[in-house]
């Protein structure tokens, strides 16, 4: 355990930050699985609302830095590539 006080400021900080970091992916993993769900479905409709609402949130996390600018291009390049092969 830490025994200066901006070493204590530090543990905390990071645990705050983890757990910010932790929601945001949590997120992003939620909305990949409903634009794969919709994708398995065959569904276009619903495929193309849930891109768009995970385009936002990777995005999102890419401002935040919670993702890389490259993770984030990947993510979106390869829900959209999967949307586009049931339309």
């Amino acid at each position: 355990m830490a025994n200066i006080k901006s070493a204590k400021k530090r543990i905390l900080v990071n645990e705050t930050k983890a757990a910010r970091n932790k929601a945001i992916k949590s997120r992003v993993k939620t909305a990949i699985k409903k634009v794969d769900a919709a994708v398995a479905q065959k569904d276009t409709e619903t495929a193309n609302t849930a891109l768009k609402a995970a385009i936002r949130e990777i995005s999102k996390a890419g401002s935040k830095g919670v993702y890389h600018k490259n993770t984030v291009s990947r993510k979106i390049s390869r829900l959209a590539k999967a949307v586009n092969t049931i339309a």
